[in-house]
């Protein structure tokens, strides 16, 4: 088997070398990490650079162009799948998703196709987020469960892992999401073309490093795709 780690990165030179090092640590066979960086004004790229200078298994894939969270997910998928991934992990780099899942996250794969890190089930927390963020979170949750109709308990995680066949299935290349909402795009093809989904408890850790890059545009848009995911689905395009 041969796993990736995929992550997306902004302005996270706070947290980057201690993200690769903490994944590097778990000693996981033939693992490899894929730093997909939107050419990051404080230079997370080039720490990304120096480190994969060194060791192999690290690579940098730099964008300067159609960036955003959205193409910068697509475009890293597509670079594993290249370079013969048998299993994607795809998480953050703001260090609110610890690396130490990962095995579970692989392990579930054995009776599952993708496997969600999940704060909604007996087992997981929340540290460090208000009750606001944490209202909105639920909020939205609920409207991509009634909209979509995905029977899972945290449709917004971004902590995934999947076996090849899925991101080979739901054709990366007509992702439309340009944002965090190609979270939810790529669930609800998953999800339609009846792909086993798990979910595994976690924890939960608010980004102590670094600025989020989720506001209200964001989340607006967000909002809009899952509502235009819905009206594709009836109108039989998805």
């Amino acid at each position: 088997m041969k796993p990736f780690v995929m992550i997306p990165t902004y302005n996270e030179k706070e947290n980057i070398a201690i993200l690769i090092n903490k994944i590097l640590i778990l000693k996981i066979k033939n693992i490899h990490i894929v730093v997909v960086d939107d050419d990051s004004p404080d230079g997370t790229w080039k720490i990304v650079k120096d480190i994969a200078k060194k060791k192999k298994n690290i690579h940098l894939l730099l964008r300067k162009k159609d960036k955003g969270r959205g193409s910068a997910g697509r475009d890293g998928f597509i670079y594993c799948l290249k370079h013969g991934a048998d299993v994607v992990v795809e998480m953050d780099a703001d260090m609110s998703h610890d690396p130490k899942y990962i095995p579970a996250l692989i392990v579930g794969l054995k009776d599952a196709d993708l496997v969600l890190g999940s704060r909604r089930l007996k087992g997981s927390k929340e540290v460090g987020r208000g009750l606001i963020r944490q209202f909105i979170t639920l909020g939205a949750n609920w409207y991509i469960t009634l909209m979509l109709g995905i029977k899972v308990k945290d449709c917004n995680s971004g902590f995934r892992c999947f076996k090849r066949k899925v991101l080979e299935k739901i054709k990366l290349e007509k992702l439309e999401s340009k944002g965090p909402s190609i979270v939810q795009e790529i669930l609800f093809k998953a999800h339609l073309n009846k792909f086993k989904i798990k979910e595994i408890p976690i924890t939960f850790v608010n980004r102590t490093k670094g600025k989020s890059k989720l506001g209200l545009k964001q989340l607006a848009n967000g909002y809009f795709m899952v509502l235009k995911l819905k009206m594709q689905h009836s109108a039989g395009k998805v």
